[in-house]
């Protein structure tokens, strides 16, 4: 049985995944914190995008080729290779491969951001991330044509 619409009115439809500003992302997640990894994935997921997580900067590094990242966002202070390491790893390693490196991290004085941009992070945020803020970020990177 259908209800037809009154004049006028609109269907409300569901957005679907590709209706989304984040759609297009591939994003590696890449936190020691199991818990802090997976609900970013989650959350990344819930807005439209595809995401994997690594757990350590070397099993990012390991990751970035086959899954091919648009943007990895990347914890700093991780055990064995810190998020500075790992960066710089990937931006030698891989220059055909370009991805947004986003540094999310409880580290944000003035020479925490130095460090990061040297390192080769595109952008810094500060745990905890605003949801509004790191979706905006996104959607403003799932807008730029790809190479």
């Amino acid at each position: 049985m259908h209800i037809p619409l009154a004049d006028g009115a609109q269907a409300k439809t569901e957005p679907t995944a590709a209706s989304t500003p984040l759609a297009n992302l591939r994003v590696l997640v890449v936190d020691d914190n199991h818990d802090a990894g997976d609900s970013l994935a989650m959350l990344l997921e819930m807005l439209g995008a595809q995401a994997q997580v690594a757990r350590s900067g070397a099993e990012a590094i390991e990751a970035f080729p086959s899954y091919r990242p648009s943007v990895v966002l990347m914890d700093i202070g991780m055990p064995g290779m810190n998020g500075y390491e790992a960066a710089r790893t990937l931006r030698s390693r891989f220059p055909a491969q370009p991805a947004v490196l986003v540094a999310l991290t409880g580290w944000g004085q003035e020479d925490d951001r130095r460090r990061a941009r040297e390192a080769g992070f595109d952008h810094h945020l500060v745990k905890p991330a605003e949801i509004p803020a790191l979706e905006q970020l996104l959607a403003s990177i799932g807008e730029k044509p790809a190479d």
